[in-house]
């Protein structure tokens, strides 16, 4: 089923929430194969089944649509729909997952689900939702029943197609192009590929990203699986959030080399240079949307069990009617994983990378029927499949990236990206 508004008129949609008593283990009401989740600091989302999708690798019904389209379509079936939600918590209601791609010009087209089933948990409260056409009957929400974990498994991982000398070489062409004067910052990541076996269980990589890195974003999204520690942009009730990432230095072995790295990021020229670029894209893109905004004029060091980031939260008021997709559609890609000038950054993404970054620095999350949402950038993430019917395998690609200014270091930023694919890489394993 197509469903381009410009000449179809949308489904109306219901969705009907129910609280039910507390729930444990979210993770276990997705399904293993394809997981659909959402988590954060305890509060979590899981979902199967498809009303409707666009993109949807395991689950097509449409084709993949312009992150500006699906904003545009998410507003007419939410303004159409039904919605029974005595919850009323973030992520009850109408409720639909996305994953996009970086740059338009990928072979992996952007992903939109939304699901027949919620499972969710907010603030020690857990609720239910099913959604269907507004016509349908036995919509009323139970929870479902669990779905076990299949054994563990393992990855196997090598080099792709940007080998590490090959990273070394495009960094300091990079280098020299940002002296020259044709670009201020680029974002510039290398692949890891390889395959895990067929039918393994994807909640396990999930579960581990969650245990490992619970103030990071876990998410699994049609095949993309990750955790990322940098917020794109957060809606809610008026109030609009976000957090720029940009520096890093890997932590320290002890006590005191681990405070000696916290110091020498915070005092690092390149790291706050290239810092500044990312937090001034990201403001000058949100003012024309918000009515008050606000950055602290420094950056703080943020601790993560792998690395220290320099960063800086954004917060404001929203000030015309924009959704959550809109502000997607405005900030993607950010100065923090593609680079300023972001046209000429993106360019020589383009002509640097010898690979396709797929949904890797793209924009992951969700959006419920009153525009409110999460989105994350996709980093620290792997995308999994499709896989080819019959095969003993599936494929899998993870990806890293560090930002490149005039003062880089080829051999620094190749560090970066081994300390970077440590999440991923060691859940994988």
């Amino acid at each position: 089923m197509s469903l381009r508004p410009a000449h179809t008129s949308p489904p109306r949609l219901r969705a009907v929430t129910r609280e039910v008593d507390a729930i444990e283990d979210v993770l276990a009401y997705t399904p293993g194969y394809d997981p659909l989740f959402w988590s954060r600091r305890g509060d979590a989302m899981a979902a199967f089944g498809t009303v409707l999708s666009w993109g949807a690798m395991l689950s097509p019904v449409a084709p993949g649509m312009p992150v500006g389209q699906i904003a545009d379509t998410w507003r007419t079936l939410a303004e159409a729909a039904s919605v029974d939600d005595p919850v009323g918590l973030p992520g009850t209601g109408l409720v639909g997952f996305g994953s996009f791609a970086f740059d338009p010009r990928s072979d992996r087209e952007n992903a939109f689900v939304i699901p027949d089933t919620i499972v969710g948990r907010r603030g020690g409260r857990s609720w239910v939702t099913r959604i269907g056409y507004v016509d349908a009957e036995g919509l009323e929400p139970e929870l479902p029943t669990r779905m076990p974990f299949g054994p563990h498994w393992s990855a196997t991982l090598g080099p792709g197609a940007m080998t590490p000398e090959g990273y070394m070489a495009a960094v300091a062409a990079a280098v020299a192009s940002i002296r020259r004067g044709e670009l201020d910052k680029v974002v510039l990541a290398r692949d890891l590929v390889g395959t895990i076996p067929a039918g393994a269980d994807l909640r396990r990589l999930v579960r581990e990203l969650v245990t490992g890195y619970p103030d990071c974003w876990t998410f699994a999204v049609d095949g993309l699986i990750g955790a990322s520690p940098e917020t794109l942009v957060s809606v809610s009730h008026g109030t609009v959030t976000a957090r720029v990432l940009a520096g890093t230095i890997a932590r320290g072995a002890d006590a005191d080399a681990d405070a000696a790295a916290s110091l020498a990021l915070a005092t690092s020229a390149k790291d706050q240079e290239e810092h500044r670029f990312a937090v001034r894209s990201l403001l000058d893109t949100l003012r024309p949307h918000t009515s008050a905004l606000a950055a602290a004029e420094q950056p703080f060091t943020l601790k993560l069990p792998n690395v220290w980031h320099l960063a800086t939260d954004v917060e404001g008021t929203l000030g015309d009617a924009s959704s959550a997709l809109d502000l997607v559609r405005a900030l993607h890609p950010t100065a923090a994983v593609g680079g300023t000038p972001t046209d000429a950054a993106i360019e020589a993404i383009h002509e640097s990378e010898p690979f396709d970054r797929g949904r890797y620095a793209g924009a992951v999350g969700w959006i419920d029927g009153s525009g409110d949402g999460e989105w994350a950038i996709a980093l620290r993430c792997a995308q999994f499949g499709p896989a080819r019917p019959g095969a003993a395998t599936v494929p899998v690609a993870a990806y890293a990236g560090a930002g490149v200014v005039a003062d880089s270091d080829p051999e620094s930023e190749l560090l970066e990206t081994r300390v970077k694919f440590r999440p991923i890489v060691d859940a994988l394993a």
